[in-house]
């Protein structure tokens, strides 16, 4: 029997029922992409609640100033009394002070606000100043399974900060022509980081989102994507649907505000994909 092909144009595997967390340190995971736009945020909520289905404990890093997520999950970003800002710039202020518990059991969030774009700036003069991070998420990772951190759309410090405190990376790509162009310099980026502060970080995969399949540029930019970068594309795409905008009203993952649909399907399964790319999650 022929093998079905996914919408990469590459066999479609079937991926395994997940095996339970492996005991020890969370799997941090940057949500990546200096392009902004291209489901960077939607993808870190909805990858999460995935993996809280996949019997994963999940900590959600808002590292945005813009502080998309924190609202996409239901929370007034100008009414924080505490953020990630503050835990990054004052030693006295802990995680646990931080983080807040979101309507999904087991998914918690770090959120943020415009305060944290005063911490580029702080962060300048600092002794170990791509160390922030880490430094802020090292207790955490004895309390979590996977650590997601969607970062904000630049490469400046705070995106080198999050690549610095990282395992891996996830390139959220919107299947268009010129969000092709930028890749190149994200993983140059990337490169510098592994030669500088983070030896180890590895990229996980470059994700299509907005797709459409009924468009030639769709499949085109997908096909040409898949050439450049072979076995790094996930077999998972995320298409195009107003589920996902709903969603993001209702301060809800798709997963939990749609159960049914296409959309929490695709996220599903792209869960399933990063647990086998990543064993130790």
């Amino acid at each position: 029997m022929t093998q079905e092909l996914g919408p990469t144009g590459r066999p479609l595997p079937s991926f395994p029922e997940p095996s339970p967390p492996t005991p020890g340190k969370a799997t941090i995971i940057a949500m990546c992409n200096q392009k902004g736009g291209v489901g960077k945020t939607t993808t870190t909520i909805n990858l999460g609640a995935a993996l809280v289905e996949d019997g994963r404990k999940v900590l959600l890093v808002d590292f945005d100033p813009q502080g998309s997520m924190t609202v996409g999950l239901g929370f007034n970003a100008h009414e924080l009394d505490l953020s990630i800002y503050h835990a990054l710039m004052d030693r006295d202020v802990k995680l646990e002070d931080v983080r807040l518990k979101t309507t999904v059991p087991n998914l918690d969030l770090v959120p943020a606000n415009i305060d944290l774009s005063a911490a580029e700036m702080r962060l300048v003069s600092e002794v170990g100043r791509e160390q922030a991070l880490l430094r802020v998420l090292r207790d955490a990772r004895d309390e979590y399974d996977v650590i997601l951190i969607d970062c904000q759309p630049s490469l400046g410090l705070l995106t080198v900060n999050a690549l610095t405190a990282s395992d891996g990376v996830i390139i959220p790509l919107e299947c268009e022509y010129f969000a092709l162009r930028g890749v190149a310099l994200l993983k140059e980026t990337i490169e510098k980081v592994r030669e500088r502060t983070n030896p180890d970080l590895e990229i996980i995969g470059l994700l299509g989102t907005m797709y459409d399949g009924r468009t030639l540029h769709g499949r085109e930019v997908l096909q040409t994507l898949v050439q450049g970068w072979g076995d790094a594309v996930f077999h998972t795409v995320i298409r195009r649907t107003v589920k996902f905008s709903d969603s993001t009203v209702a301060g809800e993952p798709i997963t939990e505000y749609a159960s049914k649909s296409p959309g929490a399907d695709a996220y599903r399964q792209l869960a399933r994909e990063v647990l086998v790319r990543c064993p130790a999650a």
